[in-house]
């Protein structure tokens, strides 16, 4: 085949209608694939996120359905000073422009008190290793109580007026005070101090003493002695 036979036969009719169909096709799939991905990524929407905070769980949700958001709640923390089953915090942030069906993440108030375990402290660490440790973990410290004992040492800890243990739990707002040692040890305040001249009779001061033992002289002796002849 010469090359001027070759050049008609790709040049022809048929196959230049092909190759033209073929390129339609191929940019019709393109324009087709950037048109969906468009449609499933909503491109060129902006939806800002509504403030939702501190507002009831089913006042939040209906307002992010409306905003065409969707709501899921991820944590629940606790605020004494707000209703129980509000919205605490939120993700995204309020005024954020996001996408329609995105997911808002939030905290909700929890309608019960949390509550923090006593750890071991008791006669087992000192007044600033103690409060050290009651403070990490959360617990609220008042002023400690001090009793007879072992300086700054603990030996107890009371929560309203009631001793506690080890293990025992108590509301996350409630105040804990340490019974701490003031430096005396309270058995040796128990005991009654006897002073010594209380137990001596009061004598009067020109009292003669009196001896016990008689003095015996030679004469008396020999005079005894003669008394026990018979």
């Amino acid at each position: 085949m010469t090359t001027k036979t070759f050049i008609q036969k790709i040049c022809c009719r048929y196959v230049v209608l092909n190759l033209i169909a073929m390129a339609v096709v191929c940019t019709a799939l393109v324009y087709a694939a950037m048109f969906c991905a468009d449609i499933y990524t909503h491109h060129g929407e902006a939806i800002a996120v509504p403030d939702i905070r501190n507002k009831k769980f089913a006042d939040a949700e209906r307002l992010l359905e409306d905003a065409g958001l969707v709501l899921v709640v991820n944590d629940t923390s606790y605020n004494r000073l707000l209703p129980p089953d509000c919205i605490l915090q939120q993700t995204p942030a309020p005024g954020m422009e996001v996408k329609s069906g995105r997911t808002v993440y939030v905290t909700v108030n929890s309608a019960n008190k949390p509550t923090l375990v006593i750890p071991d402290i008791i006669d087992n660490s000192s007044m600033r290793e103690a409060m050290a440790k009651l403070k990490i973990l959360g617990f609220k410290v008042g002023a400690p109580e001090y009793i007879p004992g072992e300086k700054d040492w603990v030996y107890g800890i009371k929560c309203r007026g009631r001793l506690l243990s080890t293990g025992d739990k108590v509301p996350i707002d409630a105040m804990v005070v340490l019974q701490v040692g003031n430096g005396t040890i309270g058995d040796i305040d128990d005991l009654e101090i006897i002073d010594k001249s209380m137990l001596e009779e009061d004598i009067p001061e020109d009292a003669p003493e009196e001896d016990p033992f008689e003095e015996v002289t030679e004469e008396q002796a020999a005079g005894h002695g003669t008394e026990a002849r018979p």
